[in-house]
Order: C-alpha cells, then structure tokens, then sequence
C-alpha cells in the first residue's frame, strides 16, 4: 500500500502536531521502540485517540518518517529556488544538508534503515531520492550550459558523487564520529567539488 494511501483522514489541524511529537520520538527511540505510549506521553494525547487518528502503530510511524523526509527535501527546493547563480546554489544546498539539527539526521538514518527491509518504503525511499537529486542535477547542468563549469565528469556522475558523500556525513555526524570536523569537511568538499566543476572562483565563507 503506497504511503499516502495509509493517512486517515481523523485529527484536522491536531494531527500534524502529534506526528511532530512521533517525530520526536522516534529520532530519539528509533522505529522498533517507538510506541503509541511513548507518543501519547510525549503529546499528552491519549492512546485511544492516537488509535483513532492512525490505526496502527506502524502506519504512525511511517507517516511520521514520510513527513519528516518530505519536508527536508520540500526545503532542498526552496533554498534552489531562491538562489540563480549555478554554483551558489549548490553552495546553499549543501550547507542545507550538512547543517541539519542532529534528529533530522537521526529520523533520516531511520528512515533508510527501515528503507532497507519494507518493499514499501524502499519505493518511497526511490522516489524522495530522484526529487532530492534533481536540484544539485540541475544546478550541475545550468552551470555547464552557462559556460561556468568546464565539467570533467558528466552531470549525473557529479550529482552522484555529491550525494554520496552529502549521506555519508549523516551518518557519521549521528554516530558523532571526533572526526572529520563539519567545518573542515565542507572545506575539502567543495575544494573537491569545484575541481570537478572546472570552477576557479574561491569558497564562500561558512555561514554563522
């Protein structure tokens, strides 16, 4: 059954801020652990009503996770959006991504996770990926029609590469690895990046 076709329809305006709190919960429990009594204590709604609005608990659970992707890649878009310039754009795309708060990395991690073993989220997973990718694809292709970047990789080889490397620093910023710093990371990563772009303009300052 496709994700959306799980949501009921009870709850209005209530219901998005209990899934904020399944959220919560589960960044911090994990999918196996995270139970209707851990997110009626955490929202102060009752189990019954918790039932009422989700019917199982693992479709709470899912929703919860497909909330929390969707609104991380709904936000990769805007910050595209707003930005026209090729190479900057992927600056703020990536600083979007490395700057994330440490449960938006955990509930991603549980989402991949979870991803891995149900058919369901695994097409889910798919999908969210290909509209993740399309923004860096874009940026990447603008700027090599504009004559900014001299590509020595082709566009989606570029864009695989940064997303590769955008998922690894989750992962190792969840298991709060001593190393390697986010600071120094992102330096190495766009030095790399702008060698593979062609780009001789210098590295923008990290945001405060």
């Amino acid at each position: 059954m496709p994700i959306a076709n799980r949501k009921r329809r009870a709850g209005g305006e209530k219901r998005i801020l209990v899934l904020d709190a399944v959220i919560v919960v589960l960044a911090e429990r994990g999918y196996e652990n995270t139970r209707f009594a851990d997110v009626s204590a955490a929202s102060g709604v009752a189990i019954s009503t918790l039932q009422n609005y989700f019917g199982s608990r693992e479709d709470m659970v899912i929703e919860a996770m497909g909330l929390s992707v969707e609104r991380e890649v709904t936000a990769l878009e805007g910050v595209a959006t707003a930005e026209r310039d090729p190479w900057e754009r992927l600056v703020v795309m990536i600083d979007r991504s490395l700057d994330n708060s440490d449960d938006t990395r955990r509930m991603l991690v549980e989402f991949w996770r979870s991803a891995m073993r149900d058919d369901e989220l695994h097409e889910y997973s798919s999908e969210v990926q290909k509209r993740y990718r399309a923004p860096f694809l874009r940026a990447i292709r603008e700027g090599g029609e504009q004559g900014e970047f001299t590509l020595a990789h082709g566009p989606d080889d570029v864009t695989d590469f940064l997303i590769s490397v955008l998922t690894g620093a989750v992962i190792s910023r969840v298991l709060h690895h001593p190393t390697p710093s986010p600071a120094d990371f992102r330096g190495v990563l766009l030095a790399q990046l702008r060698l593979m772009l062609g780009l001789h303009r210098g590295i923008p300052a990290a945001r405060q």
